[in-house]
C-alpha cells in the first residue's frame, strides 16, 4: 500500500523558513518522481516543485523560485522541501504526491497535507 506522510508544518512569521518532510512506503521511492503540491484557503491545487527519481532534476513554479528547495534521500524513502524567505502567500495546506509535474495528478497517491501558515 502506497503511503506518503507530510511533516514539519506550523506558523512561522514573514521572512522566516520551515522545512517539509515526505515519508514514502509501500513503492520503490527511488524510481519514483515526487512532487510538492499546495492548496491556500479558498483557491485551487497549485503545483509548487518537482524532483526526478535520482535528484538531478528539479523544477519550481515561479512563485517559489529562489526561495524553496527540492531535495530527496532515497536511502530513507523521504523527499524534504526547504522554504525560506516566506511569505503570507505562501499559507497553504502541502501535500507530496507520487509522480513528477505532469504524472502526478494521474497517479492518485497523495499524503494527508501539513499545514503551513505564514503569518506575523
Amino acid at each position: 500500500e502506497v503511503q506518503l506522510v507530510e511533516s514539519g508544518g506550523g506558523l512561522v512569521q514573514p521572512g522566516g523558513s520551515l522545512r517539509l518532510s515526505c515519508a514514502a512506503s509501500g513503492f520503490t521511492f527511488s524510481s519514483s518522481a515526487m512532487s510538492w503540491v499546495r492548496r491556500a484557503p479558498g483557491k485551487g491545487l497549485e503545483w509548487v516543485s518537482s524532483i526526478g527519481s535520482g535528484a538531478g532534476s528539479t523544477t519550481y513554479a515561479d512563485s517559489v523560485k529562489g526561495r524553496f528547495t527540492i531535495s530527496r534521500d532515497n536511502a530513507k524513502n523521504t523527499m524534504y522541501l526547504q522554504m525560506n524567505s516566506l511569505k503570507p502567500e505562501d499559507t497553504a495546506v502541502y501535500y507530496c504526491a507520487k509522480g513528477g509535474r505532469r504524472s502526478y495528478s494521474d497517479s492518485g497517491y497523495w499524503g494527508q497535507g501539513t499545514q503551513v501558515t505564514v503569518s506575523s
